[in-house]
């Protein structure tokens, strides 16, 4: 619902209380839920249909009406109930899956604070109406297009809605008619810095971005689980068309029945394409979900999870990855490194009023005011020398300048505070302080304070400096105003690597996971903190090196570093994208509003559930703790999913293409089908039913040692080395029905369709695992289920449904023949295996 601007701001007036309950639920249901993809829901209906949309789906219900139109009931009869209960299990096992990744999901859902009846409540942003009061602070997303009632200092990065690649400065207007851009804030920007509160005026589609959602929404990148996927879909589809159309003109040209033999071809299609594939990966995926998120590892993609198991860099900063995260303000000294009061005052002054995003080092700052007795005596509400100054302006934290400044009053000055990285202060810089004297900084005075912080960050200190100058009266600052200032020391910070960092290194190093750092900290804090966990630092490269590079030079360098200091996040997003040139799949751990386009770039963007808004948002992985332990138990069960998956295309194809290839060849010189098409079906279900419990089955630890990807060479491989081994049982078979027992066309159908299912369903135990299967032992569901369907292949021909079906009873010798065959199959499947399965797993 779409209103004029006029209409909302006459409508909707900010309240004392904000909304009610009540009205905030008749909003809701009148405007809608608070999202782009709304539309783009599907019920259970819809879902359903689109399962009913697989092309070979649509060719049997297609077959069964003619198979009515020409009288032959019960085969119509038959295939309907196949497709039926194919459909319905299909819906079933993906429907829970997703349900529970719904769950997960919600979890991590984006959430926005809101005032409802009088109290500030945080809600899902999806539940954000017109006519809502919002509060917005650093990091946080906007939820909706608002307009602002109050704001501090607010700084708006818009680029994901104008381009602009610098934040917006936004400012409330008490005039209620003022819609400019400047007094408003929109949905899909993220706040840089302040606090605001506003009035929503617009949600979901009716926002200025829901203008190009449908751009926005468009298909991602295609990542390397899709890609897979893709190939091996077009291996099938080739497959079955040679296939098909073979047996087809070769049954015509035999003068078989043309309409039996259409049946015939479309089941052996059935028959070879694994169409439980997409169950059979969400369940996988989904299972796989849930145990990931009982290891504090959230899924927000179902997809991600192979993604994660196929990753072999991760990139990411070294604060709460290596070390604690748990930063303590040490020291605070003069230029030339001695004990000084005033240092923390200012950097105290400038992190009290700072509104930008809370980062570790303004909260140790922050912290030690309450902790030392000489700081709390200084910094004391009471005390002159804080009670005296108040906020006049602030120009944020970039990654540009790499400094903030905060701009205070007393009752004789107005004085300009900065703080940031020594260099970038330092360069602004043309006086330092010195036992309350300022004195020039000459070039032998501005290296000695160089050499000072070079020191401290040896000593694996994160410093911090702090400068100030005095302003004259002016209506607001720039950037371009901090110069000419003084520098009256640094700030240490003393952030201990964590206990386990260098063990978990290791484990990840020895699971083929390589981890680079990628800081915007100073080279030698990054060198002291990385030579304590066991990472090499010896060629460490600074971002202003990578200004020089070409992408090309980038890839070479990136290959062969695990160290950069001093990146900017677009210095950052380079290195990602050169990893990805060198067919890495890489993944990148960030939590700040500046990982964002990182996080968009790598293969897996994972971020942790204290992270800002944004970078939530841009993540696909979510760590309800930040630790590399936490990550690493998600690697280990990404590839156990994948795993799985990959044993359902390896048994699939081999067993489906080996029965296939024996129904072709069968039917060159049979005088009948070797298989009715409904018999067919039915051995395809039953088959399939074995393998729905796949997503439960232990997984060998030869495999999950180092990352895996699609490997289209070793499915085709399986195909065609495994697929010929069932053939020959099968012409085996052939030959025992029709010249021992002389067998009819019923009993040969009979002895086949039992045959077929006992061997290609038992090789599940030789395929599943790539090691000796009598020592790697199946999950108890796998081995029920597939037991469960031989014993119902034994049973079938003995029964009315069974009769029904075309089916005869079965002499018991043909048992005895079936035991034996079965064994020495399983055998010669597991050596041509064992050779098949060293390639994937070297």
């Amino acid at each position: 619902m779409r209103m004029p601007p006029e209409d909302v701001t006459r409508r909707f007036q900010p309240r004392p209380g904000g909304l009610t309950g009540e009205e905030a639920k008749r909003r809701l249901s009148e405007f809608g839920p608070n999202e782009l993809t709304s539309a783009r829901r599907t019920g259970n209906i819809v879902q359903i249909l689109f399962w009913f949309a697989n092309p070979l789906i649509i060719i049997l219900l297609i077959a069964s009406v003619v198979s009515a139109l020409l009288g032959q009931v019960v085969n119509a009869a038959i295939i309907v109930v196949m497709v039926l209960m194919s459909v319905a299990l299909n819906f079933i096992q993906t429907y829970r899956s997703q349900r529970a990744a719904e769950r997960l999901r919600e979890q991590v859902a984006p959430t926005a604070t809101v005032l409802r009846d009088g109290n500030w409540t945080m809600i899902l942003r999806r539940e954000v109406v017109p006519g809502d009061v919002i509060r917005l602070r650093a990091g946080d997303l906007v939820p909706a297009d608002a307009r602002l009632l109050e704001a501090t200092d607010l700084h708006v990065n818009q680029a994901s809605l104008t381009g602009e690649s610098l934040p917006v400065e936004k400012e409330a207007d008490s005039d209620e008619g003022a819609d400019g851009d400047r007094h408003a804030v929109f949905l899909g920007t993220s706040v840089v810095s302040g606090t605001a509160t506003a009035l929503v005026k617009s949600t979901g589609h009716n926002t200025a971005f829901g203008d190009i959602a449908e751009r926005l929404a468009a298909r991602p990148p295609e990542t390397e689980f899709e890609r897979g996927t893709r190939k091996f879909g077009l291996l099938i589809m080739q497959t079955v068309f040679f296939l098909v159309a073979f047996v087809f003109l070769v049954s015509a040209a035999l003068r078989h029945d043309p309409f039996e033999s259409l049946l015939f071809a479309v089941a052996l299609a059935v028959g070879l394409t694994p169409e439980f594939l997409p169950m059979i990966t969400t369940v996988t995926l989904g299972r796989s979900a849930v145990h990931m998120a009982r290891q504090k590892v959230i899924v927000k993609h179902l997809e991600a999870i192979q993604n994660l198991g196929s990753m072999d860099v991760l990139c990411s900063d070294k604060t709460g990855t290596l070390t604690s995260g748990d930063t303590v303000l040490d020291q605070h000294l003069d230029p030339f490194g001695n004990p000084a009061e005033r240092v923390f005052l200012l950097a105290y002054l400038n992190s009290y009023y700072e509104t930008g995003v809370e980062d570790s080092l303004n909260t140790a700052i922050l912290r030690k005011a309450g902790a030392n007795p000489l700081d709390v005596a200084i910094l004391r509400h009471d005390h002159p020398d804080v009670k005296r100054y108040c906020k006049l302006d602030e120009i944020p934290f970039d990654f540009e300048r790499r400094r903030l400044s905060v701009v205070v009053e007393t009752d004789r000055q107005r004085l300009m505070i900065t703080k940031g990285a020594p260099e970038s202060v330092l360069a602004i810089c043309n006086q330092y302080e010195l036992n309350g004297k300022q004195t020039a900084l000459d070039a032998l005075a501005r290296e000695q304070c160089e050499e000072t912080y070079k020191g401290l960050s040896a000593q694996g200190y994160r410093v911090l400096a702090v400068a100030y100058r005095n302003l004259p009266q002016q209506t607001r600052c720039h950037p371009s105003d901090e110069r000419d200032m003084v520098l009256a020391g640094y700030a240490t910070f003393f952030d201990p690597p964590l206990e386990d960092a260098a063990e978990v290194l290791e484990e990840l190093r020895r699971d083929g996971v390589e981890v680079k750092i990628l800081t915007g900290d100073n080279e030698l804090v990054a060198r002291h903190i990385c030579s304590q966990v066991g990472l090499d630092s010896s060629q460490i490269v600074l971002g202003k090196e990578l200004e020089r590079m070409s992408d090309s030079a980038l890839a070479q360098v990136a290959e062969r570093t695990t160290v950069f200091a001093r990146v900017s996040p677009a210095q950052k997003n380079r290195i990602i994208m050169a990893l990805k040139a060198r067919h890495h799949v890489v993944g990148f751990l960030g939590d700040g509003i500046n990982d964002a386009p990182s996080l968009h770039a790598a293969d897996v963007g994972i971020s942790v559930a204290n992270a800002v808004d944004v970078a939530k948002d841009a993540a696909e992985i979510i760590l309800l703790e930040h630790s590399l332990r936490v990550l690493h138990s998600g690697i280990i069960e990404g590839r156990r999913a994948f795993a799985n998956v990959t044993k359902y295309l390896l048994m699939g194809t081999s067993s489906n293409f080996g029965n296939m290839f024996s129904m072709a060849g069968a039917a060159l010189f049979l005088p009948f089908l070797p298989m009715l098409p409904t018999q067919i079906l039915l051995n395809n279900f039953l088959y399939d039913l074995a393998q729905i419990t796949i997503p439960t089955d232990r997984v060998d630890e030869a495999f999950i040692r180092k990352p895996r990807r699609w490997d289209i060479g070793i499915i085709r491989r399986f195909m065609l080395y495994i697929g010929p081994i069932s053939s020959i049982y099968d012409f085996l078979t052939f030959f025992i029905l029709l010249k021992v027992f002389q067998a009819s066309e019923q009993l040969f159908h009979t002895g086949w369709f039992v045959e077929s299912l006992a061997t290609q369903t038992l090789v599940l135990f030789v395929i599943r695992t790539g090691g000796n299967p009598l020592r790697s032992r199946p999950s108890l569901p796998l081995t029920i289920t597939t037991v469960m369907v031989v014993i119902i292949g034994f049973v079938f021909p003995f029964t009315p449904l069974g009769t029904l079906l075309g089916f005869v009873p079965l002499p018991g010798m043909f048992f005895l023949f079936l035991a034996t065959a079965a064994f020495t199959y399983l055998l010669f499947v597991e050596a041509v295996k064992r050779s098949l399965m060293r390639r994937l797993l070297d």
